[in-house]
């Protein structure tokens, strides 16, 4: 396995897509500091619907300035209520600039590091720094369902939890601010075609070929 002093991958693909568990893998293998920024928004959501704020990008702008990313990593941000305001939150941008600020804060400090998405490549690490590789992850609707139907617990039904995932998928890509797309040089990853092991597997094959 090489040894990268700078490294810096994007992740970027649909809800429930494996990106996530992919990210914390590569992560993991090349020791590279990983940020989730679907987590970001999630925990704004939370913030929001919590605290009913008559603004919200005061609010928010505040509240990211004193909240570092650990803290946000360690709270259960997965929670259907969540997953179904988070999808309008995204299309604000100003509250997309507050979390670009916050993400561009720790990607700047950071000559190693992996951040998952659904604009990373596109736009957050599009340049100042850009990209090493982009990755896109892709995976059935009906195996995406049933993983996120798992993740949480079976709360809800296995057709609420479906048509919830199609209702954010298509909400990020008609989105006018920062749409979910795939770069041209972006890496398909097919996570309902491969194990876990798979994946890790085809993401270090391309990373080891990198000068």
């Amino acid at each position: 396995m090489k040894k990268f002093n700078k490294l810096i991958i994007a992740c970027d693909g649909e809800s429930a897509s494996g990106k996530s568990t992919a990210a914390k893998l590569i992560s993991k293998k090349y020791n590279l500091t990983l940020i989730n920024s679907g987590l970001l928004y999630r925990y704004a959501s939370k913030l929001i619907i919590k605290n009913k704020p008559k603004n919200n990008v005061f609010f928010l702008k505040r509240k990211f300035r004193k909240i570092s990313y650990k803290s946000i990593a360690k709270q259960n941000l997965h929670l259907e209520s969540i997953s179904s305001h988070v999808a309008i939150l995204a299309k604000d941008k100003k509250v997309r600039e507050i979390i670009n600020k916050f993400q561009k804060k720790m990607i700047r400090s950071n000559k190693k590091i992996c951040v998952e998405g659904r604009d990373i490549a596109s736009k957050i690490l599009a340049k100042n720094p850009k990209y090493d590789l982009a990755f896109y992850f892709k995976c059935n609707i009906n195996v995406a369902s049933y993983r996120r139907w798992k993740d949480i617990k079976k709360k809800v039904s296995l057709k609420s939890v479906k048509s919830s995932l199609k209702k954010r998928t298509l909400m990020d890509k008609k989105r006018k601010n920062s749409p979910l797309i795939k770069v041209k040089d972006a890496i398909i990853i097919r996570t309902d075609k491969m194990s876990k092991k798979q994946v890790l597997q085809r993401m270090s094959e391309y990373i080891e070929k990198l000068n």
